[in-house]
């Protein structure tokens, strides 16, 4: 993955960007916070709107856009005056984000079983009823170690299509 001098980190969730700050702020990342448009995660997910606030303010430089979302499906779209200038890197975390809570309590076959989607089974199985907030994933992914050990957990059991990345792509 080559990434432009300059980056955005955009976030599709709440869940997501303390994932992102975390990892940010432990140095654990192949780029660093200060690199980043505004040296912040940003939680814009329209291109358009994106466009907007961060390409017209920037010198016609490429910007690695690097967007952490569970679907394959959901488009960037920028205005064609601008494609030249972005470079779109999706980070996929399907099904779900709190996927990563599952392997960290080794809940896995547990949470295949059920049924359910992955937030849901954190809220009804593993009582967390915050686990979609900021807050919550940032207390509980508070040592990074774990953070780390979860993304490799999630990375093994993955299906990882050709030509995608996961958070495990990200890191040093």
């Amino acid at each position: 993955m080559e990434l432009s001098k300059y980056k955005a980190c955009i976030c599709e969730g709440s869940a997501e960007s303390a994932i992102m700050d975390i990892l940010l702020d432990n140095d654990l990342l192949i780029f660093t916070r200060e690199e980043l448009l505004e040296e912040k995660v940003i939680r814009c997910r329209d291109g358009k709107r994106f466009e907007e606030r961060h390409l017209r303010k920037l010198p016609e430089e490429k910007v690695s856009v690097i967007r952490i979302l569970d679907s394959r499906r959901e488009n960037f779209k920028i205005s064609k005056a601008y494609q030249f200038m972005v470079d779109v890197i999706n980070v996929i975390t399907a099904p779900e984000i709190e996927m990563l809570i599952i392997f960290n309590e080794d809940k896995y076959k547990e949470f295949k079983k059920s049924g359910k989607k992955p937030s849901e089974f954190c809220k009804e199985k593993l009582k967390m009823t915050d686990v979609k907030s900021y807050e919550f994933v940032k207390t509980y992914f508070s040592d990074p170690a774990v953070l780390v050990a979860a993304i490799k957990k999630y990375h093994e059991m993955s299906k990882i299509r050709n030509g995608e990345y996961t958070l495990l792509d990200l890191l040093k």
